[in-house]
C-alpha cells in the first residue's frame, strides 16, 4: 500500500448537476461526476459489484455481490457516526456497461464505456443541493482510490470523515462548487477561539 501523505488529487474533473423535479414536485438535484480510467470495462464492472473490492474503495460496504439485477444486498455507510444500514435491490445490472441501484435515498446509475484509455465511468446520483460539491469531493478521492487499487497500487479507503480531515478534500469541494456556480459550503465549520 503507498502512503497517504504521498498522494495528492488532481483538480476538479468533468462533472455536472442537473435538477429536475420529482413525482410529488419536490426539487431533485442530481450529482453526474465523469472519470477515465485506464482499465477495461470488465475490470472496473468487478470493482463495483464485488463486495471485497467496494470494501477497499467505496464509501459503503455490501454483504453481497450487486453484479445481478433482482438482487436483494444490504449496503453500510462507511465512515458516519453511527452506521446506517439500508436495504435495497439491485435494478439494473447489465455486465460491464450499466448498473442501478439505491443507497439509501440516493439512487445510483452507474453507467461505463469503453475509450481510448480504458473506460469511461459515470455516475449519477441524486443528492440535496448544499452538499452537492461535498458529495463530488468525496467521489473524486473515491475514484482516485479506485483507479490505484485497480492499478496494483492500491491506498486504502478513504471516505466519511477521514477524506474531509484530508487537505485535498477542501480544494476539491471548493473546485467543485466554483464548478457548478454555487457557494462554497464551509465545511468542517471552522471552530471558534474563546480568550
Amino acid at each position: 500500500m503507498i502512503e497517504r501523505e504521498h498522494y495528492t488529487p488532481g483538480p476538479a474533473n468533468i462533472a455536472r448537476i442537473q435538477k429536475d423535479r420529482g413525482q410529488n414536485g419536490q426539487e431533485k438535484w442530481t450529482l453526474i461526476l465523469v472519470r477515465e480510467l485506464r482499465h477495461s470495462p470488465e475490470k472496473v464492472w468487478q470493482a463495483l459489484t464485488d463486495p471485497a473490492h467496494l470494501r477497499e474503495w467505496a464509501p459503503f460496504d455490501v454483504d453481497g455481490n450487486l453484479g445481478a439485477a433482482g438482487t436483494t444486498i444490504k449496503l453500510t455507510t462507511v465512515g458516519a457516526p453511527t452506521p446506517r444500514v439500508t436495504e435495497t435491490t439491485v435494478k439494473r445490472a447489465d455486465a460491464p456497461a450499466l448498473l442501478e441501484y439505491t443507497w439509501g435515498d440516493f439512487d445510483m446509475r452507474w453507467e461505463l464505456e469503453a475509450s481510448n484509455v480504458g473506460t469511461r465511468l459515470t455516475l449519477w446520483t441524486n443528492i440535496g443541493h448544499r452538499f452537492i460539491s461535498m458529495g463530488a469531493a468525496g467521489w473524486h478521492i473515491c475514484f482516485d482510490v479506485l483507479d490505484r487499487l485497480l492499478s496494483g497500487t492500491p491506498m486504502g479507503r478513504m471516505v466519511g470523515p477521514d477524506a474531509i480531515k484530508f487537505g485535498g478534500w477542501q480544494r476539491l469541494n471548493a473546485e467543485y462548487a466554483k464548478q457548478f456556480g454555487i457557494e462554497s459550503p464551509n465545511w468542517p465549520p471552522k471552530a471558534t477561539h474563546e480568550s
